[in-house]
C-alpha cells in the first residue's frame, strides 16, 4: 500500500505534513492523537465507535453489591475501569471496599487509569493482552476456589475468562457498557473518498470491522480506501483481526500502546517505507 501524499513539510518531525486517521472512540482518541501530533501529524478524528450503557445493569450491580467475595477483579480496558468505578460509586460503594480488593489490569494504559483513580493494580501483565494475563495468573497457581470478577464491554473476546474457567476459577463476567456505531464525520469521509490520507490506526479488531462497514454504508469502497492509505496497526490480535477481514497491517507496534504505534509510524515514514 501507499500514502496518500508523496509529500512533507522539512520540519523535522517525523510525522510533519503525514494525515492520520485516529478510528477509537471519542474518550479515548486523545491517547493516541496526542503523540501522534507531538509527532507533527496532521490528526483526522474519525469515531467508528461510541460507548454507552448495557441495557441492563442488573448484572453488574449484584456483583458489585457481592464485591468482598470475589479474590480478583480483572479490568481490560480504559472504558471498564471508568464505567465500573462510576457505577461502583453511583451505588454508594466505598473507597475501602476497593482496596480491599486485588485488581488486575490488561495494560498499562488500564492501569494507568485506575492509578488516576486510586486504586493500584496489584498484577499488570508484561504482555499487554488477555493472553498475557492468562499467563501471568497460571503462574501464581490459579485454581478451584477463585472467584474472578471481570468487568468490561457486552462484547469481546472470551479468552481470558475461559481460560481462567478451564483453571478451576469461577469467573463472572458483567458488561458495564457496550459500544455501538457511531455517525461517521462527513469531512474525513470527504478525505478518505479523495485519498488524501496517510495512515489508518486501527488498535481492536473490532474498531478494524466497524471502520469498513462505516466507510462502506456511506457509500465508498473499502478497498480503495484501505489500499490508498498505510494501515496501521496496535499489536498482533489486531493485525489477526485485519487480516481476517481481507487486509494486512503495513506497521504493527512494537508494544500494545498507544505511544509505541505512534512511534511505529514514525518510524515507518522515517526510514523511507511511505
Amino acid at each position: 500500500m501507499t500514502a496518500a501524499s508523496d509529500s512533507h513539510s522539512e520540519s523535522g518531525a517525523p510525522l510533519s505534513g503525514r494525515s492520520v486517521v485516529v478510528t477509537r472512540t471519542r474518550e479515548q482518541a486523545a491517547a493516541l492523537a496526542e503523540p501522534l501530533e507531538a509527532l507533527g501529524a496532521e490528526v483526522l478524528a474519525f469515531p467508528v465507535l461510541e460507548t454507552v450503557d448495557p441495557e441492563d445493569w442488573g448484572p453488574a450491580d449484584a456483583a458489585i453489591a457481592d464485591l468482598a467475595s470475589y479474590d480478583w477483579v480483572v479490568l481490560t480496558s480504559t472504558n471498564g475501569v471508568e464505567r465500573f468505578l462510576r457505577r461502583f460509586k453511583a451505588g454508594g460503594g466505598s473507597k475501602e471496599a476497593l482496596l480491599s480488593r486485588k485488581f488486575a489490569a490488561v495494560g498499562s494504559a488500564t492501569a494507568e487509569k485506575m492509578r488516576k483513580h486510586g486504586i493500584p493494580p496489584t498484577l499488570v501483565p508484561e504482555d499487554f493482552r488477555a493472553e498475557g494475563l492468562v499467563d501471568a495468573f497460571a503462574s501464581m497457581g490459579a485454581c478451584d476456589g477463585w472467584r474472578v470478577l471481570v468487568p468490561r464491554a457486552l462484547e469481546a473476546r472470551e479468552i481470558l475468562p475461559d481460560a481462567l474457567r478451564e483453571m478451576g476459577c469461577t469467573v463472572d463476567v458483567v458488561p458495564v457498557y457496550r459500544v455501538v456505531p457511531a455517525a461517521p464525520d462527513p469531512a474525513v469521509l470527504e478525505r478518505l473518498s479523495a485519498g488524501s490520507v496517510d495512515v489508518l490506526t486501527f488498535t481492536s479488531g473490532a474498531i478494524a470491522k466497524a471502520f469498513l462497514a462505516s466507510v462502506t454504508g456511506a457509500g465508498l469502497d473499502a478497498g480503495a480506501v484501505m489500499s490508498r492509505s498505510v494501515v496501521a496497526s496496535i499489536g498482533p490480535v489486531t493485525t489477526t483481526a485485519l487480516r481476517a477481514t481481507g487486509y494486512e497491517a503495513d506497521i504493527e507496534a512494537r508494544e500494545s500502546t498507544m505511544a509505541s504505534l505512534a512511534a511505529a509510524v514514525a518510524e515507518y515514514f522515517s526510514a523511507g517505507l511511505g
